[in-house]
């Protein structure tokens, strides 16, 4: 009887690039403000207002136009511990959620770590 080699070992199809939580700590690094959003979500609207108000300029990722989108969403549960959006990152480090990023702005921690971002020049 014939050697036959052996099959090849299973690969890994999903590269870093397909990685929800790879594309979650890419798309952060991408701008100096990223907000994780839906387009139908009221605090996320709420979220926007506030910071282009504020004179940012932001990557705005909408979890519901992305056919991956519940992928990420779950990464972002990972990342944050919340399952609530929107959440922002500035200067690629996770502020987290509306709550998180009201608090700095009414501690005067906002404007700072905007600045230091590069996403505010006043």
């Amino acid at each position: 009887m014939q050697n036959q080699p052996e099959p090849p070992l299973r690969q890994n199809t999903t590269s870093a690039r397909d990685d929800p939580l790879e594309k979650v700590a890419r798309v952060a690094l991408e701008s100096a403000v990223v907000i994780f959003s839906k387009t139908t979500c009221c605090m996320c609207h709420a979220m926007k207002t506030l910071l282009y108000e504020m004179g940012v300029n932001m990557r705005v990722y909408e979890l519901d136009e992305d056919p991956r989108g519940n992928e990420i969403e779950r990464a972002l549960e990972i990342i944050s511990s919340s399952n609530d959006v929107p959440i922002v990152f500035i200067g690629g480090k996770l502020v987290g959620s509306m709550d998180r990023v009201i608090t700095c702005l009414i501690n005067g921690k906002l404007v700072p770590l905007l600045k230091d971002a590069g996403a505010l020049w006043l």
